[in-house]
């Protein structure tokens, strides 16, 4: 047999779909040089032919005729007397070419071989799967979820390339089950032990920002440019975009007609609430922006030391606040401002609305003065503490913490 038959083994490696032809040949050629040099100590004199489409692969080894006594190297010469078995009409400095029988590789060299094929395609296809997501970094990619697990979720793509969405990466109210289609942006690619490991995540706000340039033509055209995001995933997020365009509304072009554009965002986002603004060089102006829906009067900026002071009327705090701090959070972040929130004392002192304390005394307290005709910080100071315990189901203690924080309103 003057060929090695690689058909059977070709068949083997065809579910590696990320090498071509012309990679199959380097890699087969690779390994047999690599064999060849272990066996005679150089691949110099030898040439191989690989042949696909057969399933076939020849080698030839190439030597230099020279008289008998003058044979040094046996892998790149051959005795006069040998060469003329081959073709009587050889001569002295001529070269000869013949084929490398299998029986020239021993058993053990052939399982090496084998061994040797496997890891080489292998090792090709996990650098060329790193790579092929090296690239895909910060791109929004779709895939199927295979396995879900406490800490993570398996996810494959189109070519069954695996992909991990840890826990700390999905928004909290996700909720995923084996064949449901996961989208996420690759958020880094990792070698762990020679396997890449693709992580994905759907609370990065590179996320949101392809969402906008998914869904936003004028995003996607650099039309609007998104200046900054930050995000609570889940809950809110924010997000300044500016257009040098004048006829261009960023902030519209965002939303969509009838918030048409910012819907699909929203759902795959699980309902997270989303502000778009504009973009300011104005440091006031932006803080007031962000600090949306809440209505400001008046800003103090400390540059110095990026503080800055809100004051508003009673009725826009808790609007600015947001619930559970979101807003106001968000609004710090995005604005890299330390915000502070004062109830504005030129506007209403006169009194204030029960209601507008609910993000430091609990509603089902409010609750209870407003059943007594308590509905105004002042209409509740104006009774003693222990009128107050008498007419109401409160405790002493919590009547005194609530006179403390209306006291201070005033103060």
């Amino acid at each position: 047999m003057d060929t090695i038959n690689l058909a059977e083994s070709f068949s083997e490696f065809k579910e590696f779909k990320n090498i071509d032809r012309e990679m199959m040949m380097r890699i087969l050629e690779d390994v047999f040089r690599a064999m060849l040099i272990k066996k005679h100590g150089s691949d110099a004199n030898f040439d191989i032919i690989v042949n696909i489409d057969k399933g076939d692969l020849e080698i030839y080894h190439n030597r230099e005729i020279v008289e008998d006594e003058d044979v040094t190297d046996p892998t790149s010469q051959i005795a006069y007397s040998d060469a003329i078995k081959i073709e009587p009409d050889f001569e002295v400095g001529e070269e000869v070419t013949e084929p490398v029988n299998i029986s020239a590789f021993g058993r053990r060299e052939i399982l090496t071989i084998r061994q040797n094929l496997v890891s080489k395609i292998l090792e090709y296809e996990k650098d060329n799967v790193y790579k092929k997501y090296e690239e895909k970094v910060g791109e929004i990619v779709s895939g199927e979820v295979y396995q879900v697990w406490r800490k993570e979720i398996l996810v494959l793509d189109d070519e069954g390339i695996e992909l991990i969405l840890p826990k700390s990466e999905q928004i909290p109210t996700d909720f995923y089950k084996k064949a449901d289609t996961i989208r996420a942006v690759v958020l880094k690619v990792d070698m762990r032990n020679g396997t890449p490991v693709i992580i994905l995540s759907r609370t990065s706000e590179l996320f949101l920002q392809r969402m906008f340039e998914a869904e936003v033509p004028e995003v996607y055209d650099g039309l609007i440019t998104i200046k900054r995001i930050v995000r609570e995933p889940g809950q809110r997020a924010k997000i300044a975009v500016e257009s040098y365009d004048d006829r261009i509304d960023p902030v519209g072009a965002c939303v969509g007609m009838k918030g048409s554009r910012i819907h699909g965002i929203v759902r795959e986002l699980k309902n997270e609430n989303i502000d778009v603004i504009n973009y300011t060089n104005n440091h006031s102006l932006f803080i007031s922006r962000a600090l949306s829906p809440a209505k400001i009067s008046s800003i103090t900026l400390d540059d110095v030391n990026m503080r800055a002071e809100v004051y508003m009327k009673p009725d826009q705090v808790s609007l600015a606040i947001g619930k559970g701090g979101f807003n106001i959070k968000l609004a710090g972040r995005l604005t890299g401002y330390e915000i502070d929130v004062y109830r504005d004392t030129d506007t209403d002192m006169e009194d204030v609305d029960l209601m507008e304390f609910n993000d430091e005394i609990e509603q089902w307290i409010l609750d209870e003065l407003k059943k007594i005709g308590c509905d105004t910080a002042k209409s509740v100071l104006n009774m003693t503490v222990e009128e107050l315990v008498r007419r109401s189901e409160l405790e002493i203690e919590t009547v005194q913490e609530v006179v403390r924080i209306l006291k201070a309103e005033f103060e």
